[in-house]
């Protein structure tokens, strides 16, 4: 059969991403710029035998999500601003109990209500920082609708690998914009399934942090007995202060995803070869850097882009290899200075500048064009 080509907006091409990944839970609250995710679930989810949930607030809607993806659901919340906010205490249960699901953050401008139709890319460190302890998470900066889409079943598929919740990252202007999306059949997609574990019940681990391996996570019903708590656990789930077992703990949520990186970062590079100045930009303003490098190539200026698809964890090893030609670096970012941080931090030998435009308006290829002028005379 012929691949399917519909025009879709952003925040509907997620939820049908949801929808190919098999996902059959949907718990949240309505929020500007998000709800056209949990609108479209709404209708969908019933038809295939999947639940929709409107929960009180955005608290109980991430522990609606947990639970049910305990019980062997694929499950997904999304919101924006304040209510990712709100979910941060669970965000750290889901990371320290490794349980699977998917978080969309449709990002507009704050703090708090802050411009609530307005695109911004100011969450991009509370993502990576904003729960307390030590932790890592995966996230995801689509930047078209086509994107959207699949990189959704993506983020389904890693966070079943390695039990862990991943957060899609995108903002007001992807969220809304239209454009036409390429609908694969499903049996050319690669969609991960959850499923039981290989062991039988009495030998199961399922915190078992010096097999160096992820272990599946049974569903609660099917034979298996565990304990989930958020307190640090051994390998049954049942609290533990022995100082070997904190350390083993802490350690594996860190390496399950750090020493899978290269499984787990996604990014494209666009005439980054002989660039002498380099773009890093994500989300809508990458692409807007990517016309202002075709601005500047027609202008004799050797620019490139670097754009990070997994921003999370942040793809260092590539920055320092680009920047050992590119002496010069502009990260163009809708906040006031946040993942120019970490480009600074990984091409030290480089002059890094950014330009932050917080005013509600994209950033456009003429202001990011006028940036590169004035920082290669």
């Amino acid at each position: 059969m012929a691949n399917n080509i519909k025009l879709m907006q952003g925040n509907e091409a997620i939820a049908e991403g949801a929808v190919i990944a098999g996902c059959n839970f949907f718990a949240g609250y309505p929020i500007t710029p998000s709800s056209e995710i949990s609108e479209y679930l709404s209708v969908k989810l019933p038809k295939t035998g999947g639940v929709f949930l409107q929960m009180e607030d955005e608290i109980a809607a991430l522990g609606a999500v947990l639970g049910a993806s305990l019980g062997g659901a694929k499950a997904i919340t999304a919101t924006s601003g304040p209510g990712m906010s709100l979910k941060q205490e669970h965000i750290g249960y889901a990371s320290m109990c490794e349980i699977p699901c998917v978080i969309v953050n449709v990002m507009r401008g704050g703090p708090s209500t802050g411009l609530p139709t307005l695109p911004s890319q100011s969450d991009v460190m509370q993502v990576k920082w904003g729960v307390h302890g030590d932790h890592a998470i995966i996230a995801i900066t689509p930047s078209s609708v086509n994107e959207s889409l699949y990189e959704t079943v993506r983020a389904f598929n890693l966070s079943i690998k390695y039990r862990t919740p991943v957060i899609i990252l995108t903002d007001e202007i992807i969220g809304h914009m239209r454009e036409k999306v390429i609908i694969m059949e499903k049996d050319s997609i690669e969609i991960l399934e959850i499923k039981l574990p290989s062991v039988p019940p009495e030998e199961y681990k399922p915190y078992n942090y010096l097999s160096g391996k992820v272990t599946p996570l049974a569903p609660m019903g099917e034979g298996y007995r565990y304990h989930v708590t958020g307190l640090i656990h051994g390998d049954t789930g049942f609290p533990s202060q022995k100082t070997e077992v904190i350390q083993n703990a802490q350690n594996w949520l860190i390496d399950k995803i750090y020493k899978n990186v290269a499984d787990i970062e996604k990014f494209e590079e666009f005439q980054t070869g002989d660039a002498e100045l380099l773009l890093v930009a994500y989300g809508s303003t990458s692409r807007s850097s990517r016309q202002a490098v075709m601005m500047a190539r027609a202008a004799g200026i050797k620019a490139g882009l670097f754009r990070p698809i997994t921003i999370w964890p942040f793809p260092e090893k590539q920055i320092k290899n680009l920047a050992k030609r590119a002496k010069i670096i502009l990260v163009p970012e809708m906040n006031m200075g946040q993942i120019i941080f970490e480009v600074q931090r990984c091409a030290c030998n480089s002059a890094v500048h950014g330009l932050n435009i917080v005013n509600g308006e994209p950033i456009t290829p003429d202001q990011i064009y006028d940036k590169i002028k004035e920082i290669t005379k």
